[in-house]
C-alpha cells in the first residue's frame, strides 16, 4: 500500500473566514501582553495563549457560548 500525506492546511477551503482573518490580522501582539501572567516554573503547563485566544474567539464568531462545546467543535471541525 502507498502512504497518502494529508496536510490540515489543505483541508480548509481557500475562502474560508477563519483563512481571511488569518490573513490580514497578526495576533502575535496577544502573547507579549499576556506574558506577565504566565509562570514557566510554576503550576500545571497552560495552553498557549495565542492558541487560547484563537479558540475564544472562533467561539465568539460562531455563538459558541459553551466551552465544553467550543473544545468539541474544534476538536471535530
Amino acid at each position: 500500500h502507498e502512504a497518502e500525506f494529508v496536510l490540515l492546511d489543505q483541508l480548509v477551503e481557500e475562502d474560508h473566514l477563519l483563512r481571511k482573518i488569518d490573513q490580514y490580522i497578526d495576533f502575535s501582539f496577544i502573547v507579549d501582553k499576556v506574558k506577565p501572567y504566565y509562570s514557566e516554573n510554576k503550576g500545571r503547563p497552560s495552553l498557549y495563549p495565542l492558541i487560547l485566544f484563537k479558540m475564544m474567539f472562533i467561539g465568539y464568531l460562531y455563538g459558541i457560548r459553551s466551552e465544553r462545546q467550543l473544545e468539541k467543535e474544534i476538536y471535530y471541525n
